[in-house]
């Protein structure tokens, strides 16, 4: 399901004045907060009652754009251009762009490159922005735009509706460590890519 342009331009002015968005990917929908905003990605903790100290991710539309935010060694680098886009998180060592709420004060953040053509075009006009799921924290992931709940949505301005989503979380994987923290999609494939890379 394709979104209207004009969605798309609204969901990109909402995320420039610091406020949420609801976005399909290829896994389940996210939550949309402008990455770099301290502020912005206190509304999104806020909005998913998550604690302060379990990082989120970066959602950026290319690997070429990832590199703006993360040190990321050649063979992170050649990871990346191998799974993305795709349900994969790969954490890389941030930049000092990025906010320490984001990553919990942590020095590394996880970067995501969906495999959604919405999400990719809401990225394209407002990247960077949070790549986290949009339910509250403890509850199930969405699928559906129709599942999102009224409490969860008071804290939203602007849903982009993609229809249904793939479901299956992405992998969370620390290529520098050969750590896969989440297994997800593809879990298998990047198993063995970090074993004969």
């Amino acid at each position: 399901m394709s979104v209207a342009e004009t969605d798309l331009a609204a969901a990109a002015d909402a995320i420039r004045r610091g406020e949420l968005v609801v976005y399909p990917t290829e896994t389940v929908y996210g939550l949309g907060a402008d990455a770099l905003d301290p502020d912005a990605v206190e509304r999104a903790y806020e909005a998913k009652g998550r604690a302060r100290s379990n990082p989120m991710s970066l959602g950026v539309p290319s690997v070429e754009a990832a590199t703006e935010y993360v040190h990321a060694g050649e063979r992170e680098r050649r990871f990346m251009r191998a799974f993305l886009p795709g349900p994969v998180t790969v954490v890389c060592e941030k930049r000092d762009a990025v906010p320490d709420v984001l990553t919990g004060g942590r020095e590394r953040v996880g970067v995501r490159v969906p495999d959604h053509d919405v999400a990719l075009a809401l990225l394209e006009r407002a990247g960077p922005v949070t790549a986290t799921s949009a339910n509250r924290s403890g509850t199930g992931s969405v699928q559906h735009a129709d599942d999102l709940s009224d409490e969860f949505l008071e804290d939203v301005s602007v849903v982009l509706d993609g229809g249904e989503t793939g479901g299956v979380e992405s992998t969370v994987v620390d290529v520098e460590h050969d750590e896969i923290l989440r297994r997800g999609a593809n879990a298998d494939a990047i198993e063995n890519w970090l074993a004969s890379e």
